[in-house]
Parts: structure tokens; sequence; C-alpha cells
């Protein structure tokens, strides 16, 4: 159950400058992990890093290990760079149905629009019957099946991207198939977009969640880690840890007591809107230093992962929130860390 209550903002700032601080949208409908399940990650270079140290099969596996380990659940990379869809299926008996699988995740698509820069990108049929030949030889193999978005080719907001129509076009197709087929549809692209949306205000082509545009570094492994995770039904990659949202307020000087009444009571009803959400607390100044600088409202808003903050910032109760608070704000401070013991 969600908590929203007041807190006293000078504790808040004590906790928020002795936090670390971890760089950095899931599925709606968890499928349910089995007793001696195995899961594979079928895809490309992603996937094949995936698997390093940090990357995100590992941190799904270690994940799935910490929180059901009496499962015997076993989790195995199947990434092949450079591989397109024609690609994994002539390799999927091989390389995934020959391991028995009762989980495929298949993450697979920017190839086949990255290669069209040299002519070699796979045709929009040819992938979409691609994608239905891999499901339902997956299916007949008696494993569920999760299906994903491609992701990136660039993270630029503003579809300046050289890829980001065509990318958007092959996304359409992922989510065709996964509704006709009826599979878990893991939507990437969108849960990037949005995301980056958040955190890229300075329109970078790479290193928020990348290192090039298109591979993962720490951050990304960590975000798609948490977005399978989630369509997993399981938590976070933070090891347990809560991503913490601090946001203080500084009002201009001519705000009433009721418009500033108005905001706080808006933004304490946001956790009964976003499922995202899993805590929330608020509360004013009581300050002796005399260092809050004119703020004197904070927030502090609590999600499992960085899936949960992604889904949260684009969601309409909270840019409903946006556009009513922001005329009668002079300056706002926002503040994320990952919670320490």
């Amino acid at each position: 159950m969600k908590r929203v209550h007041a807190f006293n903002l000078t504790a808040l700032l004590i906790a928020a400058s002795l936090a670390g601080l971890t760089a950095d949208p899931a599925v709606a409908v968890e499928l349910e992990l089995k007793q001696g399940d195995r899961i594979v990650f079928l895809g490309d270079s992603i996937t094949a890093g995936g698997v390093r140290e940090k990357g995100y099969v590992t941190l799904v596996s270690q994940a799935i290990a910490r929180q059901h380990a009496g499962l015997g659940i076993e989790v195995i990379g199947a990434g092949i760079s450079g591989n397109k869809v024609p690609d994994c299926q002539a390799r999927l008996q091989r390389d995934v149905l020959d391991k028995k699988p009762t989980v495929v995740v298949i993450y697979i698509g920017i190839n086949d629009v990255w290669h069209w820069s040299r002519n070699a990108g796979t045709p929009k049929g040819d992938f979409e019957k691609g994608l239905l030949d891999l499901i339902q030889r997956s299916r007949e193999a008696g494993a569920r099946v999760i299906l994903c978005t491609p992701s990136v080719i660039g993270e630029k907001t503003d579809g300046s991207n050289p890829s980001d129509e065509m990318l958007d076009e092959y996304s359409a197709i992922s989510r065709k198939v996964a509704e006709q087929t009826g599979v878990k549809l893991l939507d990437l692209r969108g849960k990037f977009l949005a995301h980056l949306k958040a955190h890229n205000q300075a329109n970078e082509a790479k290193n928020v969640l990348t290192t090039d545009g298109v591979h993962l570094n720490d951050a990304g492994n960590r975000f798609v880690a948490d977005c399978v995770l989630q369509s997993l039904g399981v938590a976070s990659a933070a090891d347990g840890q809560l991503l913490r949202h601090v946001v203080l307020f500084k009002f201009k000087d001519d705000i009433t007591a009721e418009q500033t009444r108005a905001i706080v009571d808006a933004f304490a009803a946001l956790p009964g809107k976003i499922d995202a959400i899993v805590d929330f607390e608020y509360g004013t100044d009581v300050s002796i230093e005399g260092k809050a600088d004119g703020f004197t409202h904070g927030f502090l808003v609590s999600f499992r992962d960085v899936a949960g903050r992604a889904e949260y910032l684009p969601h309409p109760a909270h840019q409903e929130f946006v556009q009513l608070v922001g005329p009668q704000v002079d300056k706002v401070l926002v503040f994320d860390y990952w919670t320490r013991r």
C-alpha cells in the first residue's frame, strides 16, 4: 500500500546529501515465473553485451536469483553481433530451442533498420514474417514469449536521428505482431523515447543510455534490465533499493495561500493516479540554519526502478500538475538518488 504523508524538509535534505547517486516505459501485465524456468534472450550485439558483468541479461539473472532463489531459474543470453531477424530465424533451433527454454525474450530489430544505410536491411514484409516465425516456433516448443520493440539508433529527442522514422515503422510492426499473436509486448522503443525526453535536455546523440547511440552503457543496461524484470513480475535490478525523486519549490512572492494549497493537494493526489509511485512524502521547511534559499515546500516521490520514473514523468496526470504549478514557481530543484543503507 502506498504511503502519503508529510515529512521534515530538513531531514530530507540531510538524507539526500548523504545518499549515493546512481546514473540513470515495462509492460502492464506481469508474466508469472515458474519453478525451473529457463529464460533465453535472443538478440544482436546489445544482447551479446548483455551477458557481461554489468549487462542487462546479467542484471536480470542476479535479480531473479536474489528474489526467487527457490525456483531454480536459469537465464541464458543468445545474442550475436550484427544479427537481424533472418539470422535469428536461422539459428533459433541451435541457440534457443535446443536449450529447452520456457521463456524466450526476443529483442531484435536494430540491425534490420540500421543496415539499410548500406542497403542490407530487412524488408518490412520479411521482418514481420520473421517475427511471426520466431514466435510460432518458440511457442510450439512450449515457451512463453516476450517480444521487444527495437530501442534507439541515436538518442536525440527532436526526431533528427537519421533512422528515427524507419525505426518507428519497424517498431509498429513489432507491436502489431505482438497484438496479433497475443504474446507479451515490451515496448522498449516507447520506454527509451520517454526516458530520453525527460533526461536528454541537451539533445545529445549518445551517452544517456548508450555509448554510441545504439549499444547500452551502464545506465542503459540498468534501464533495460528494469523493464524486463517488471515484465517478468520481478522487482528492480537495483537490489531492492528505491529510486527517490526529490522536488523542491520556491514559489513566486505574489502566490496566495489558496494557490499554494491547491498545488500541494494536486501533488499529493498523484500517487492515486500513477501506479508507478510506490511512496510519497511532502512537507514545508522548518530548518533553523537559514540555508533554504527561499525553497519552502519539498516533495519526495519514490519508484521501484527507472522504468517507473520513465512512466511517471510523461504521464498525463503529472503533465497536468506541471501545467498547474509552472506559473506559480520562481525556482525548482530536482534531485534523484538510489536509497542506500
